[in-house]
C-alpha cells in the first residue's frame, strides 16, 4: 500500500518550518480556520502532481515575506521507500526530485504517487461549467495512462495553434488554407485518440458513479450520468471541415473533444435544476470515489485520499455511509480535515473508525 509517512515543510504558506509523522491509515487534521489544515493537504498534492490543487501560481504558496519553499515527503510503497522533494527557488524556478534524482519533465511524475483530493469548491464539478468535468475526466486518465497525458498535451498545443491561425485567416481572407489543412489533420488524429480513451473509460467509470451515489444516499434516487461528445455522431475530421468557414469568422475551434461534457440527470430532469444541496454533494463524492476506485482497479494500489472539510451539507445518514466506505472498506491512506475536534471525534468514533488526530 502507498503511504505517506513523513511530511516536512519549509516556507510553505503558513508553515515556516514544521515536520509531521503519520503512522496510521486514517489521519484527522483538526484546528480552527486559518491554521493550515488545507495547506497541509495541498502540500501532499504538490508531491503527487508537482503543483497546487487550487490552480494558483507557485509564488502564492510561499510563506508571507519569504522567497521560496521546500516540501519533502517520505513515502512507503510495499517494501520500497520513496523520497519526493518539491522546491521553489528564489528566482521562481521550480524543481522536483524523486530519491534525489531531478525530474526533468514534470508530466512524467503524474501517476507515480496517485492522489484524489476532495475540497468544498469541488462542488463546481456538479454545478459548474463543462470544463470542470472535462478536467475531472483528464485528471483520472492522466494518473493511469501516461500516453493519454502526452496525447492531451499535443492536442492542446495543436488546438492553440489552430485558433491562432484562424485569427490570421480572419484578418487575411486571401491566405491559403494549406496550413489549416495540416492542423486539422493533426488535431483529428489526437482528438480521435482522446475520444476513444474517454469513451472506454466512461463505460467503466459511470456505473461506479451510480453505485457510489446509491451507497451514499442509501436509496436509488434515479440518478443517471451520461457521456456527451460531438465525436459520437461525426468523426472529428468531418466536424472540422464542415465548420471551417464559421470557425474562421468566430476565430475559434467550435468542434472537438474540448467540448465534451457529462449529462447529469435526476429522475429524468437536469440535475442542477432539481437536486438538493445534499444530493449535489453526494454526487460530488460519488464522482470522486469512482475516480479513486478506478485508479485502484488499474494500478492495484490505492491512491492517497485527501478530504478537506467534508462535514458540511450532508445529513447524518449520508455522512455515515460515506465515512464507512472511505475509512473502513477503502484500503488506502486517508487524510481528512475539520474545524471541530468534538465533531470529528464523535462522527469517527460512532462509526468505529480507528484514526490518529493531528491538531494544527
Amino acid at each position: 500500500m502507498l503511504a505517506l509517512r513523513q511530511l516536512s515543510l519549509t516556507g510553505f504558506r503558513n508553515y515556516s518550518q514544521r515536520s509531521f509523522d503519520f503512522s496510521g491509515r486514517v489521519t484527522a487534521v483538526c484546528g480552527p480556520n486559518g491554521t493550515g489544515k488545507t495547506n497541509l493537504l495541498d502540500a501532499m498534492h504538490y508531491l503527487s502532481f508537482t503543483r497546487s490543487y487550487f490552480t494558483r501560481p507557485d509564488a502564492a504558496s510561499v510563506e508571507h515575506g519569504g522567497r521560496g519553499f521546500r516540501i519533502r515527503g517520505d513515502w512507503q510503497s510495499g517494501s520500497r521507500s520513496i523520497v519526493t522533494t518539491c522546491i521553489l527557488r528564489e528566482n521562481g524556478r521550480k524543481e522536483f526530485q524523486v530519491d534525489e534524482v531531478p525530474v526533468t519533465r514534470f508530466s512524467d511524475h503524474i501517476g507515480r504517487l496517485p492522489a484524489v483530493f476532495i475540497a468544498p469548491d469541488d462542488i463546481a464539478l456538479v454545478n459548474g461549467a463543462p470544463d470542470e468535468r472535462r478536467r475531472f475526466i483528464d485528471t483520472v486518465l492522466c494518473q493511469v495512462d501516461a500516453d493519454y497525458l502526452q496525447t492531451l498535451i499535443r492536442y492542446t498545443r495543436i488546438l492553440q495553434q489552430r485558433n491562432a491561425h484562424l485569427r490570421e485567416l480572419s484578418a487575411n481572407p486571401s491566405m491559403p488554407l494549406s496550413l489549416l489543412d495540416i492542423l486539422d489533420e493533426q488535431l483529428s488524429v489526437e482528438g480521435t485518440r482522446i475520444h476513444r480513451s474517454r469513451k472506454a473509460f466512461m463505460a467503466i467509470l459511470l456505473p461506479q458513479v451510480l453505485d457510489f451515489y446509491r451507497l451514499i444516499a442509501g436509496v436509488d434516487e434515479g440518478l443517471d450520468v451520461g457521456y456527451q461528445s460531438q465525436l459520437e455522431a461525426t468523426p472529428l475530421a468531418g466536424l472540422l471541415q464542415e465548420g471551417r468557414r464559421l470557425d474562421i469568422q468566430l476565430q475559434r475551434t467550435r468542434s472537438g473533444i474540448h467540448r465534451d461534457d457529462l449529462d447529469l440527470r435526476l429522475a429524468g430532469m437536469p440535475f442542477r435544476q432539481t437536486a438538493s444541496q445534499g444530493q449535489r454533494k453526494s454526487l460530488l463524492f460519488a464522482l470522486k470515489l469512482a475516480e479513486y476506485a478506478h485508479i485502484l482497479d488499474v494500478r492495484g494500489d490505492p491512491p492517497l485520499l485527501l478530504l478537506d472539510d467534508i462535514f458540511e451539507k450532508l445529513d447524518g445518514g449520508r455522512m455515515q455511509n460515506l465515512l464507512t466506505w472511505v475509512c473502513r472498506e477503502n484500503p488506502g491512506q486517508v487524510f481528512l480535515t475539520d474545524t471541530h475536534r468534538d465533531r470529528i471525534d464523535a462522527v469517527l468514533g460512532q462509526a468505529g473508525i480507528q484514526y490518529e488526530r493531528l491538531d494544527v
